[in-house]
């Protein structure tokens, strides 16, 4: 009996280290898988040449333009209240100073290889300290050159060497149904680029700036993109990003671009004049409706009324009065209010322009020699 037992234990010893030889070497002959090694066999495509872009492809302009475009951050201390100082207001308050500073983001266009950067106001507005961060992961401080809060916009200057520069496209040039591309930093998740069309041109009175020409996009913009740049399919810059029209704080296809033309324009203001200088008349101007022109006894259906005009200023030297309805400004017809501002803040102070207005049954034309516009907080 002991000889059986001690054969079949032999016996089992045996099969299984058979079992476990053929599992490790020929593991296909028990119907498994091999695992040889941890390795997987995948099927992969071949090596090839990177094949051009497929039509219609965004990806060269966004490769073009995407190095100009940086990431701003934003800080400002957070407001102490007037009285917490007083000692009898911390003994009942507690101290009201350790409150954490505030941050923002937003995003900018770097337009000059000296280091001027374009962004909108808001984004910058009241910071005490501002760093841009390039698309490169380079970082560093930058420094506000001046602002334009009647466009929302804002030049700032970084000292970086070997900065890319984003190419100046002519927004003038667009027509709705061009393709664009929105390029920034959304909710600080890092660059991203969006892709839409022209939806409209000449957008104004939306309440956003006193000057609104806006190109009107549905390419995705949201909080984090503003300052941002929105280039054409070539990469070249048409616009810079500033708001949406939302109802829940993210995109819903109706986005606002300052264009580049008017871009271009306050930045060379700034930079070479420290301020933008626009034309100015002195003419308080109004939308012409059916109950102005009864009061005025203006028979005229278009254009913009007149309700005041600065004594000695521009405007009433040049013979304007109140009540006349002024159609053009030099070429252009104007409108409506905006179109009238736009028009004559484009005008060269101390440029004489020829106006065009309806006075009773009549209609005549002044030359008007522009002042310049009174700076926002003179006004205020």
């Amino acid at each position: 009996m002991k000889r059986i037992w001690l054969l079949f234990s032999q016996t089992v010893t045996v099969l299984l280290a058979a079992y476990f030889v053929v599992a490790v070497l020929k593991p296909d002959w028990l119907g498994r898988p091999s695992f040889r090694g941890g390795m997987v066999s995948l099927l992969e495509a071949p090596a090839t040449v990177a094949a051009p872009p497929e039509p219609g492809s965004l990806a060269a302009a966004a490769k073009k333009a995407s190095p100009a475009v940086v990431s701003i951050s934003t800080s400002k201390a957070a407001p102490r209240h007037p009285r917490s100082n007083d000692p009898w207001f911390q003994f009942f308050f507690g101290d009201q100073g350790n409150s954490q500073p505030q941050a923002g983001l937003g995003s900018g266009v770097i337009v000059s290889p000296d280091g001027y950067i374009l962004t909108n106001n808001h984004v910058v507005e009241g910071a005490d300290e501002i760093e841009v961060m390039l698309n490169d992961s380079r970082r560093t401080q930058a420094k506000v050159i001046g602002t334009d809060p009647e466009t929302d916009l804002a030049v700032l200057k970084i000292t970086l060497d070997k900065l890319p520069v984003i190419v100046l496209g002519n927004s003038d040039q667009l027509l709705v149904g061009d393709k664009v591309l929105a390029i920034g930093n959304p909710f600080g998740v890092g660059q991203t680029v969006t892709s839409g069309i022209v939806s409209a041109l000449g957008r104004n009175q939306l309440g956003i700036n006193t000057f609104e020409n806006f190109i009107q996009t549905d390419a995705a913009i949201n909080p984090g993109n503003s300052g941002g740049a929105l280039t054409d399919v070539n990469g070249n810059l048409m616009g810079i990003n500033t708001a949406i029209y939302s109802r829940s704080g993210g995109s819903m296809g109706i986005g606002f671009a300052i264009p580049v033309s008017t871009a271009k324009q306050v930045l060379e203001g700034i930079v070479t004049d420290g301020q933008v200088q626009r034309g100015w008349i002195g003419v308080e101007p109004n939308e012409l409706s059916p109950e102005l022109a009864e009061t005025f006894g203006v028979k005229a259906s278009q254009g913009v009324i007149i309700t005041g005009v600065l004594q000695a200023g521009p405007a009433a030297q040049a013979g304007i009065r109140p009540g006349d309805v002024i159609v053009q400004v030099g070429p252009k017809a104007v409108g409506n209010v905006s179109e009238l501002m736009t028009a004559v803040a484009s005008i060269k102070p101390g440029t004489t322009a020829p106006f065009t207005l309806l006075r009773g049954d009549g209609r005549l034309t002044l030359d008007v020699a522009t002042g310049t516009r009174p700076r926002a907080s003179a006004r205020n």
